[in-house]
């Protein structure tokens, strides 16, 4: 049987331009390509799941626009439940404009629309698929009092919450103690612990930092290093894949939405996060957000072999 994952969050279209460099302050570069996909933190991170092999539900936000409904189908066709979707009338769907240079390395800027709307409301209408699942999943493109609720909800129903402090955020602490696993990149975790986190020795420092605060599980993502983990069962670094990288939007995401299904199916912490890991890798090598997360199959594939 999948396992269950309900995703609270973000759904944008993404408009891509892939160009030789990021352009500075008042410079043009021409020459870009450009592409529209799917996106959001959120959605990435149900469709990710989904595809990793797990039965997901996405609770969101999109515009009564052309955006919303390719969004919804979109989900639709990886499988994911839809019924809290909710169709917002007052704003439009949410838009991110990235621009991706050479290496793969973006800079990203987000109109949220519909995602500011995701209501406290949203998530009590919601309750009901809180109650069976095996792990809640949230990002921080939404409202945070919308985060708290979602957290706190899954708290009561003693279901573990995966939160991606993305993007970067300050955070009540009292919300740490609804947190079961956290998983911040250097930016989040140097914010949210006011340590910099550069290097292994310093993630070692933040992660405890934050696992003082009460968070079992602290998982610091640091790009093409690996992920620096603390935790009862694990102390340090896990090293990422050797890749060569086309486009880094939403490997972060892909890496959450693996690690979510990989956990909720009784993985090790490490055999998880060497799964997020491999996932992660592979969406590097696609341009897109949604459409560079791999399947179960393509992640077994790369896992078993000289990886």
């Amino acid at each position: 049987m999948k396992p269950k994952i309900v995703v609270v969050g973000s759904s944008n279209t993404d408009m891509i331009v892939k160009v030789d460099r990021i352009p500075r302050t008042g410079e043009t570069v021409l020459g870009g390509r450009f592409v529209t996909a799917p996106g959001g933190k959120g959605a990435n991170q149900a469709v990710a799941a989904a595809r990793a092999g797990a039965d997901v539900t996405f609770i969101g936000r999109v515009g009564n626009d052309m955006f919303g409904q390719e969004a919804l189908a979109g989900f639709i066709r990886d499988g994911i439940d839809t019924r809290f979707v909710y169709i917002d009338e007052s704003e439009p769907s949410g838009v991110a404009s990235i621009v991706v240079d050479r290496n793969g390395e973006n800079s990203i800027a987000v109109a949220p629309g519909a995602n500011a709307n995701l209501s406290t409301r949203d998530i009590m209408v919601a309750q009901s698929v809180f109650e069976s699942a095996d792990i809640i999943l949230v990002q921080l493109e939404i409202p945070l009092e919308t985060v708290y609720t979602a957290c706190n909800e899954a708290k009561q129903q003693g279901i573990p919450v995966l939160l991606n402090p993305a993007p970067a955020h300050v955070l009540n602490k009292n919300l740490f103690s609804c947190i079961s696993i956290l998983t911040p990149n250097e930016i989040e975790a140097s914010l949210l612990s006011g340590i910099e986190v550069t290097d292994e020795p310093t993630a070692e420092a933040a992660a405890k930092e934050l696992a003082g605060q009460g968070i079992p599980i602290v998982l610091i993502t640091m790009g093409s290093r690996g992920v620096f983990v603390h935790s009862h069962e694990y102390m340090g670094m896990i090293s990422s894949f050797d890749v060569e990288p086309v486009d880094t939007t939403a490997a972060g995401d892909v890496f959450n939405g693996a690690l979510a299904t990989a956990l909720a199916e009784n993985f090790s912490l490490t055999e998880a996060v060497r799964f997020a890991n491999a996932a992660a890798a592979i969406s590097v090598t696609a341009l897109g957000a949604q459409t560079s997360a791999p399947t179960r199959k393509v992640i077994e594939d790369f896992l078993a072999g000289d990886h």
